[in-house]
C-alpha cells in the first residue's frame, strides 16, 4: 500500500477511535441491544407480579344475576356482587370513589343480546390489563349462556375438543451430518428477527459513517486544510485514505459487537443454563418434540457457533464493501461542495437507493427465495441490506458469492468515477456545482 495513503488512513482511524464517544458507543451498544429485547418483557413481568389486586365492584341488573354470579376472583382482580336492586348511583356514590377500589362495573338487563351494555365506572385510575382481564371474563360467560341454548350436555366437552392449537415443528437439513441427510430444529422467527436486525446494522453503518465521510471532507475543505495536504498527495490517495480510514473505523467496531455476540450466544448461554441444571442440547431436542417447536428453533440457530460465524463473516464483507461503495460517493460529493447545505441536494439523491434497499428487504423477507429476491441482492446500490435479510434464511452459497463479486467490482468502478471528481471538487470553491457539473468533471482529462 502506498505510505502516503497509510499515513491518511492511520490518522483518520486514530482520531475517531481515540474518542470517548466511540469507546462508550462500542461497549454500551451490545448491552442496550439486549436490554431493548429482553428489557419490555422483565419490566411487564415485574410490573405484574408487583400489582396489587384491583377491586370491583359489580352492578348485575342482568335476568337472575347470571353474570355477576359467574364472575370468577383471581390475584389480579377480584369481584365484589352488590345486593340485587343496588342502583348504579348508590354504587358509584359508595364504591366508584373508594380508594380500595378499582371501580364499579355495571352490567345491563340486555347484556346477552347487547354486548354493549355495560359500563365501567372509576376514579381516573384506568389499567388497560384490568379491563381486559374484566372483557375477556364477560365475553366468557356470554358464550356459555348463549351456547348453552341449544340444549347440549356435552357443550363444554365439544368446545375443549375443538379448540386446537397447530404448532408446525420447523426443521432444516443439517449438514453437519454424515452425507448431510439429518435435520435439526430451526425457526422461521428466529431467521426473520436476525435477518432484521443485520440488515438494519449495515444500514445504520453506511449511513452513519457514510456522513462521517461526507462532513470530514467538508470540515477540511472549509477549513482550507484540504489544501494543504493536497500539496503533499495526491487527490486520489487523499480519498482512499480518508474512506479506508473510515471503514476501519466501522469495521473494528462491528468486529467487537461480533465478538461479545459470539461470547454470549455460544459460552455465557450454555454456562448459565448448565448451571440451572439444563442440558441445551436435550432441551433444544424436548422442545422441538414437544408444544414449543419455534423456541427450540431459536435456541438452536442463537447457540449454533458455525451458523453464528457465517453470519458474522457475511456482515463484515457486507459491510465493508457496503460502505465503501457509498463512501467513496460521499466523498466526492464533500469534495465538490463547500457546506452542508449544498450537499443537501446530493445526499437526497444518495438516500433514494437506500431507502430502496430498506423497502424491498421488507418484502423479500416474506419470500426469500423469489426472483425480486435475487435481483435486489445483487445490485450493488442494495444488496448489502438485502442480502444480510436473506442470509439468515438459509440461501445458496453461490447467490451470496456472485453477489459479494458484483459489490466489490462496483465499488472499484465507483471508486474510479468518484477520484475524478474528487481531483477537480477538493480545489473548487464558492461555487455550488451541478450534476450537469459532475458529469464534466468525471469527463475530464
Amino acid at each position: 500500500m502506498n505510505s502516503k495513503i497509510r499515513l491518511i488512513i492511520e490518522r483518520e482511524f486514530t482520531e475517531r477511535v481515540r474518542k470517548k464517544s466511540f469507546i462508550i458507543v462500542t461497549i454500551l451498544t451490545p448491552f442496550l441491544l439486549v436490554l431493548c429485547m429482553f428489557g419490555p418483557m422483565l419490566l411487564i413481568g415485574l410490573s405484574s407480579d408487583s400489582a396489587k389486586t384491583q377491586k370491583v365492584a359489580v352492578v348485575d341488573n342482568s335476568q337472575g344475576q347470571y353474570v355477576g354470579t359467574r364472575l370468577e376472583s383471581d390475584d389480579k382482580v377480584e369481584f365484589s356482587l352488590l345486593p340485587s336492586g343496588t342502583s348504579t348511583e348508590e354504587a358509584h356514590m359508595r364504591y366508584a370513589r373508594h380508594e380500595d377500589f378499582y371501580g364499579v362495573l355495571v352490567i345491563g338487563e340486555d347484556i346477552l343480546n347487547n354486548p354493549g351494555d355495560m359500563m365501567l365506572i372509576n376514579h381516573g385510575t384506568t389499567s388497560m390489563g384490568t379491563e381486559e382481564i374484566i372483557r375477556n371474563r364477560i365475553q366468557g360467560i356470554l358464550r356459555n349462556e348463549r351456547l348453552s341454548r341449544y340444549e347440549n350436555d356435552n357443550i363444554d366437552q365439544i368446545l375443549a375438543d375443538a379448540n386446537i392449537r397447530v404448532n408446525i415443528r420447523t426443521m432444516e437439513v443439517d449438514t453437519k451430518t454424515k452425507n448431510g441427510d439429518g435435520i435439526k430444529a430451526s425457526s422461521t422467527g428466529a431467521s426473520y428477527g436476525l435477518g432484521l436486525i443485520l440488515a438494519m446494522v449495515i444500514y445504520m453503518i453506511i449511513i452513519v459513517y457514510g456522513q462521517q465521510v461526507l462532513q470530514s471532507v467538508i470540515d477540511e475543505k472549509q477549513t482550507r486544510v484540504l489544501d494543504v495536504i493536497i500539496t503533499s498527495c495526491k487527490p486520489f490517495e487523499l480519498m482512499m485514505g480518508k474512506v479506508l480510514g473510515i471503514a476501519l473505523v466501522a469495521f473494528l467496531q462491528i468486529l467487537i459487537w461480533g465478538v461479545l455476540i459470539l461470547v454470549f450466544s455460544t459460552i455465557i448461554t450454555p454456562l448459565v443454563l448448565g448451571n440451572m441444571g439444563i442440558d441445551l442440547s436435550s432441551a433444544t431436542q424436548a422442545m422441538s418434540a414437544s408444544g414449543s417447536p419455534e423456541f427450540a428453533g431459536i435456541v438452536s440457530k442463537i447457540t449454533d457457533l458455525s451458523y453464528l460465524s457465517k453470519l458474522f463473516i457475511s456482515m463484515l464483507l457486507y459491510i465493508v464493501g457496503g460502505f465503501l461503495f457509498y463512501a467513496s460517493m460521499y466523498a466526492a460529493i464533500g469534495s465538490a461542495v463547500d457546506t452542508p447545505q449544498d450537499a443537501a441536494q446530493f445526499n437526497s439523491v444518495l438516500m433514494i437507493p437506500i431507502m430502496i434497499a430498506i423497502y424491498a428487504m421488507i418484502a423479500v423477507m416474506q419470500n426469500p427465495s423469489s426472483d425480486m429476491a435475487f435481483w435486489f441482492s445483487i445490485i450493488p446500490f442494495t444488496s448489502p441490506v438485502v442480502m444480510m435479510a436473506r442470509i439468515p434464511f438459509g440461501i445458496p452459497t453461490w447467490e451470496i458469492v456472485v453477489s459479494i463479486a458484483v459489490l466489490y467490482i462496483s465499488f472499484v468502478i465507483m471508486i474510479w468515477l468518484a477520484a475524478r471528481i474528487f481531483r477537480v471538487g477538493v480545489f473548487m470553491h464558492g461555487k455550488k456545482p451541478t450534476w450537469k457539473d459532475l458529469g464534466d468533471w468525471i469527463r475530464m482529462k
